[in-house]
């Protein structure tokens, strides 16, 4: 195993440790690296508690009927761009119902197949239920050595928007329970508030003195008129 193999299994165990602890899963799809991000994912023991299912989808007909990517976008931006990384990542994130999916599509060479793109160019997609994005790369080196930094990239580029995502969701959590304390505060004020009216107007209230309980007799608001000495015309 060389240094850069070594580098790719350390890279997949880092991945792998923020996986589990949130009890999620994982899927690929690749292209040029015929299978070894996969692979790496599988050297792990327990994969199959968090790895399901891949695809390699090597050709422009696979990716459409594989994993939904659409025709039109292969044709005006090349099977290698961002784009038809992103919906090769959320083609295989829906058809395995994972958690988060990875899709690697490049030109390992040693020739670029008539594109005017460079060899060692790479798109990686990664996407969730949340959020899709690419990032890509240019590496320099024979066809083995290509495919090999491709998955070292993808899994790199994955740990950093996985960790980006983390503290993105724990922002988000921390600005709910900040409004949700703020309408708890306006509720609780509003309660106060009302209170503080409602005493306002009982104690000002004309009829106050003259309330009537029910019982007896009700109160005459001016006593010195007694109905003995009214004279009616």
């Amino acid at each position: 195993m060389n240094c850069m193999d070594e580098d790719v299994q350390a890279a997949a165990a880092r991945l792998v440790r923020r996986i589990k602890e949130g009890g999620h899963s994982i899927t690929v799809a690749e292209s040029c690296t015929g299978g070894l991000l996969a692979s790496a994912f599988t050297d792990i023991a327990g994969a199959s508690s968090w790895f399901n299912q891949a695809w390699i989808t090597y050709s422009n007909d696979a990716k459409i009927r594989e994993l939904e990517v659409r025709p039109e976008s292969l044709e005006k931006k090349g099977a290698v761009s961002a784009e038809v990384a992103i919906q090769m990542a959320q083609g295989a994130l829906k058809r395995a119902d994972a958690d988060i999916a990875i899709s690697i599509t490049g030109i390992a060479g040693p020739k670029n197949d008539g594109t005017n793109k460079k060899v060692g160019l790479v798109y990686v997609g990664i996407a969730s239920n949340n959020w899709a994005n690419a990032e890509s790369t240019q590496i320099g080196g024979n066809r083995a050595e290509n495919k090999i930094g491709f998955v070292h990239f993808a899994l790199l580029s994955t740990i950093k928007r996985w960790d980006e995502a983390m503290v993105e969701a724990e922002e988000h959590r921390k600005e709910l329970e900040r409004l949700k304390e703020e309408k708890e505060a306006e509720r609780v004020q509003f309660e106060l508030d009302r209170a503080e009216r409602e005493a306002a107007a009982s104690e000002s209230a004309p009829w106050q003195d003259d309330a009537w309980d029910g019982e007896g007799i009700p109160p005459v608001k001016n006593s010195s008129l007694d109905g003995d000495q009214v004279e009616w015309d």
